[in-house]
């Protein structure tokens, strides 16, 4: 019997036709999901760029989160990545593993934050795998970009002199994990769900990303914080970076957060699930990345700049070094 309040968890290939071929309809490729793999092919003069990511229930999102949520938050970080590499996202595989209580009212929800993503950034299913599992709710899903041949935004074009730029805003996130936990006293309920909502619902850059190439030396999505995924551009670079904490752009309820208890600026730099876009061009790149900026709305913040050496430094509005207890995110 069906619990009371709950409904009937659908088989494996009922859940396939009922709620993933549908997502798969615009890409003729995927085939209608019937076979056992999809055939695509880029553009001419094209390359694909491919990224995959896993979120699992209790380390990536909450067990309570909505599951629309959930779906359309599993997309968008890998749409993150493809922006970080100047790619436009075209399409997605799914691999899901379900706990027995998943049932056909979670699937209609799943399914329905996919659509609403699907419209949204231009993108489509394309195949996956469905599978049952007696732990925790795991998601993966590996995205499917293109660019032109050789066009690439890579971490490792850093050089001395490039100023340092991040889009948006950094810290809401990691921020909204410290309210949820009680250690953090968030101002008023406005400012908690402006920060939960970052949490949950992250904005990949799909606009601007590939509009920096051409531009950007170097870029990286925030997914581990902003120092850790600096780090990684300044050693796949060779190069090191400074950072003014002092320009970090903050959301008024992070600004707000921080002004009440200062102790939370090491959770502001080294939090992560921000994917907002971290990237570095030369001084000459200024008035168009100011240009592009204004273009597609979405604000790029100089932090900081590129020198000879190694490692980030993080300084405060009186050049003091600041050292947060960790850079960022570890996953093991």
């Amino acid at each position: 019997m069906v619990p009371a309040g709950r409904s009937a968890r659908p088989g494996e290939f009922e859940a396939i036709a009922r709620w993933f071929a549908p997502l798969a309809e615009r890409e003729p490729g995927a085939l209608g999901l019937t076979d056992d793999a999809a055939v695509l092919a880029p553009a001419p003069g094209n390359a694909f760029v491919l990224t995959v990511d896993m979120l699992v229930a209790g380390v990536h999102f909450l067990p309570d989160d909505p599951p629309d949520l959930v779906a359309r938050k599993l997309l968008r970080v890998n749409l993150s990545d493809l922006a970080a590499m100047g790619a436009v996202p075209r399409a997605y595989f799914l691999a899901v593993a379900l706990p027995r209580d998943v049932d056909a009212a979670w699937f209609d929800a799943f399914a329905a934050g996919l659509a609403a993503d699907q419209r949204e950034f231009g993108v489509t299913l394309a195949g996956g795998d469905t599978t049952g599992t007696p732990g925790p709710l795991t998601l993966s899903l590996t995205a499917l970009g293109e660019l032109p041949v050789d066009t690439a935004v890579r971490r490792s074009g850093a050089h001395a002199g490039d100023e340092i730029y991040v889009s948006g805003t950094i810290g809401d996130a990691a921020l909204a994990l410290e309210a949820i936990a009680g250690r953090a006293a968030v101002p008023d309920a406005a400012a908690r769900d402006h920060l939960i909502g970052r949490y949950r619902l992250p904005t990949p850059r799909t606009t601007l990303g590939p509009a920096l190439r051409g531009l950007a030396s170097a870029m990286i999505d925030v997914s581990d914080g902003l120092l850790a995924d600096l780090g990684h551009i300044c050693e796949t670079s060779s190069v090191a970076a400074e950072v003014d904490f002092a320009a970090v752009p903050l959301s008024p309820a992070a600004a707000a957060l921080l002004a009440a208890d200062p102790a939370l600026a090491g959770i502001v730099v080294s939090g992560g699930d921000d994917y907002e876009l971290l990237f570095t061009a030369p001084p000459a790149a200024r008035a168009a990345i100011a240009a592009l900026a204004a273009r597609t709305g979405v604000p790029a913040t100089r932090i900081g700049a590129i020198a000879a050496g190694q490692g980030v430094t993080l300084r405060d509005a009186a050049g003091r070094a600041l050292t947060p207890a960790r850079a960022g995110w570890q996953h093991f």
